[in-house]
């Protein structure tokens, strides 16, 4: 179905037709690359003796399309930047909850304490 919008978009704006044929074997390419993907990351996963396909497996299979390559190793920058913001905001509620008190006010209170204690 997907390969058939996108031959159908295709065509609009090359003002070209696919035939159902065309599109066909189109769509069996596509399924076909897909699995030689999924048994490449397999395969890199498995040979740095993993059982989990990681975004550098992904980069290490796009490594021959520069654009592409570029475009994955953006995004995964991206989902790194914000996951280190959620984890960020995890701790700051988590401290928060606990006493209500950030880092350094805590750190304050300890000095405190010992000043009080050496009294």
């Amino acid at each position: 179905y997907t390969a058939g919008c996108l031959c159908r978009d295709v065509a609009e704006d090359k003002g070209v037709q696919f035939g159902k044929q065309s599109v066909a074997a189109v769509a069996e390419i596509t399924f076909r690359q897909c699995e030689n993907f999924a048994r490449d990351l397999e395969m890199f996963a498995r040979h740095a003796k993993r059982s989990t396909v990681t975004t550098e497996d992904v980069k290490l299979l796009a490594r021959r399309s520069n654009s592409l390559l570029k475009y994955i190793t953006q995004k995964s920058e991206e989902l790194t930047w914000s996951n280190m913001e959620q984890k960020e905001k995890k701790k700051k509620k988590s401290s928060a909850a606990k006493g209500g008190r950030t880092s350094g006010e805590q750190a304050a209170a300890v000095t405190e304490s010992e000043d009080s204690n050496m009294a």
